[in-house]
């Protein structure tokens, strides 16, 4: 019979980390699935994987995080999936509140980190700030958009793997993804830990990938959230500079109708994005009935 609970541990050069956290997600759930997906990684992380008897699925070359992540969830056995990082910040201790809180009947649970957990006050301030562009995005309050550590149905997330990026952030991605679609998503307080290593993000290439991202996703789901604000801005320009070249020579200048000839095709690009989005959202067939979910 295969597992109910897949652990799926994206990997890359974690191997003194996995040492330690292994035998501790065994205590907690030793009956689920633990599969670590190392992206080539050079200090032997698949080799510790496999003596602590994890599952482990090594790429021939580096691929990135997101790319991981879509491995583990393509090979996993479990019905419910569970991410964490492989670096040690997630106590599996908080396991069992977040499946607690899966079993009252949501599509995802995300373990979202306390103002405290932040790795510096900048990481903190940048994560706030995609917290509330997301949550204007979906129309929806996100906690923590970009928190590695949740509890999912694997038929779910597995809709959206074509969504996911390879590299960072797959959570941003299928945190959005999750709210547009209609599926229900809650969020479970956690103290995320200091890492161990060396971190893999860099802030201002993947801070500049978050936004993308969150556009991207707002784009194909939302268009008029993100077509109207520009429409708006072009049309108060328009008629701010036109009130303001009108009291100074009586005349409509050019400039003027740039601008509010922008902003309307930008509003009508909109309107037809949204349009279009309707007509390729297929709804999706009636969902099964939710099984329990036992350690």
């Amino acid at each position: 019979m295969p597992p109910q609970i897949s652990i799926i541990l994206p990997c890359r050069n974690e191997a003194a980390a996995l040492q330690a956290l292994l035998p501790l997600i065994r205590q907690v759930l030793p009956e689920a699935e633990v599969l670590v997906v190392d992206d080539a990684s050079t200090d032997g992380s698949a080799q510790i994987a496999a003596a602590q008897g994890a599952r482990c699925i090594r790429h021939p070359y580096q691929k990135g995080n997101g790319a991981a992540i879509k491995t583990g969830a393509r090979a996993a056995s479990g019905e419910t999936l569970i991410f964490m990082d492989a670096d040690g910040q997630h106590d599996p201790a908080d396991l069992p509140r977040l499946l607690e809180r899966y079993r009252q009947g949501f599509d995802m649970v995300v373990g979202a980190r306390r103002s405290g957990s932040q790795a510096s006050l900048g990481r903190g301030l940048a994560n706030r700030f995609y917290n509330r562009l997301a949550g204007y995005m979906t129309g929806q309050r996100v906690e923590d958009l970009t928190s590695g550590f949740r509890v999912v149905r694997a038929d779910r997330f597995r809709e959206f793997l074509y969504l996911l990026p390879n590299h960072f952030s797959y959570p941003t991605t299928i945190t959005m993804a999750f709210f547009r679609a209609g599926y229900d998503v809650s969020y479970v307080p956690i103290t995320a830990g200091r890492r161990g290593g060396r971190s893999h993000l860099r802030p201002l290439q993947d801070g500049a990938r978050f936004l993308l991202i969150i556009f991207k996703i707002g784009s194909l789901y939302s268009p008029l959230k993100l077509f109207v604000p520009v429409s708006v801005l072009f049309f108060l320009l328009g008629s701010g500079y036109w009130v303001y070249t009108y009291s100074l020579t009586l005349r409509l200048s050019m400039m003027t109708v740039f601008m509010l000839t922008t902003a309307v095709v930008v509003f009508l690009i909109g309107l037809v994005s949204e349009q279009i989005t309707q007509l390729m959202y297929r709804p999706l067939s009636a969902p099964e009935p939710r099984r329990d979910v036992t350690p």
